[in-house]
């Protein structure tokens, strides 16, 4: 990651874009979409393209060898004009328009996830003959980002939903998601258990086993590795699915591009609020609308990199640009920046290329979404 690193600060250096920016390094992608499928030799990969949808981020990808996992018609689109085939998408969002599965099914996507009645009828009128996965309810250890309830249904649903599908001639399969940024492998363990016995319960042949995204990516605290993932996976196959089992579906989105990203910021204003407290206020021109969604209630602790500026460190608050008082990064996570910090000094913020320039909003206070550049051999392949 050294090496990436070092690519993203010398086009900074170079080009000096104006802040914030993202800056994605390619050749990282691409590494880490070919790490997961060393991993997992036995599975399908889908990079979760929500994560980060620059072209040049899905030709990435697709040089490893592998697909997407699309969440509406406007990412169909966006794939298969960056060449990806349509066999090569699998459409993972339970909700969606009749006319949506139909502009898939026209496009040649025969993969869908479920986990309503409704949904299903869908697929099976718009869709007909297609692989279908049927969404669990997660039970198990939450994530730092985790779904909720929004997505999935219980077992005896599950079931019932497996037994329509193959009704309907609909290709049946089990998906579950155990969230996103999941440090804790034994959320695999137990989605896999669930899976087994509700594909037991319904008594049914199933062709697709998609146990979803989540893998955590390492900030200030340390996290599994990929490898160590997959031998926790691998082991709770084996012992429910000891015989045949159905296909293996990852759907990877941080993992993949998470580390291939850096924020430069730059320092608008440093303040103090309190004279009894010692922390000064520190505001950036990129906040939670603009690029740091997922610092919402303060789940993802970034590293905050000062660039140039060094001496004794004290406590801040961090805080983006615009007038609204949610707009705070961290106020309750203990951050710590040069004492000497003042307006117009630069900060990196690195392990930002997901969930960043994507959640940005379009014009909130009239700020524009967070730039996006890229480095590396795919930066100019679109």
């Amino acid at each position: 990651m050294t090496a990436s690193l070092n690519r993203i600060r010398a086009f900074l250096a170079d080009r000096e874009p104006p802040t914030p920016c993202l800056v994605v390094d390619t050749d990282l992608v691409a590494e880490r979409a070919a790490a997961v499928s060393a991993a997992f030799p036995d599975a399908v990969i889908r990079y979760a393209v929500k994560a980060n949808p620059v072209p040049e981020v899905l030709d990435a990808v697709l040089s490893a060898g592998a697909g997407f996992d699309v969440a509406s018609t406007g990412e169909i689109a966006l794939c298969l004009s960056r060449g990806a085939k349509a066999a090569e998408l699998a459409y993972g969002n339970t909700i969606k328009k009749p006319a949506d599965i139909a502009f898939a099914s026209a496009r040649g996507v025969r993969e869908f996830t479920t986990d309503s009645a409704g949904d299903l009828a869908n697929i099976a009128e718009y869709a007909p003959g297609s692989l279908v996965s049927v969404r669990l309810l997660p039970d198990g250890p939450d994530s730092v980002t985790p779904f909720g309830h929004k997505f999935g249904c219980e077992p005896p649903v599950a079931a019932d939903l497996l037994r329509q599908a193959a009704d309907s001639g609909l290709r049946p399969g089990i998906a579950f998601h155990v969230g996103s940024q999941q440090p804790d492998p034994a959320a695999w363990e137990i989605g896999i258990a669930t899976a087994a016995k509700v594909a037991a319960d319904a008594g049914v042949a199933l062709a697709r086993l998609n146990i979803g995204g989540g893998f955590a990516t390492e900030h200030r605290e340390p996290v599994p590795s990929l490898t160590g993932y997959a031998a926790v996976i691998h082991a709770a196959l084996d012992r429910n699915w000891p015989g045949p089992r159905p296909e293996l579906l990852l759907e990877p989105g941080r993992v993949i591009v998470g580390d291939a990203g850096l924020i430069r910021t730059e320092v608008v204003l440093v303040t103090t609020r309190a004279a009894a407290d010692e922390r000064r206020w520190v505001y950036l021109d990129v906040g939670r609308y603009n690029g740091m969604a997922e610092c919402e209630n303060e789940a993802v602790a970034y590293r905050l990199e000062p660039v140039g500026v060094k001496g004794p460190e004290g406590p801040v608050v961090l805080a983006g640009p615009t007038c609204d008082g949610d707009d705070v990064l961290y106020q309750r996570t203990p951050c710590a920046l040069p004492v000497s910090l003042k307006a117009g000094d630069l900060l990196d913020i690195p392990g930002t290329g997901a969930y960043t320039a994507s959640y940005s909003s379009i014009a909130f206070n009239g700020i524009e979404p967070l730039r996006t550049y890229c480095v590396g051999r795919f930066a100019d392949a679109g």
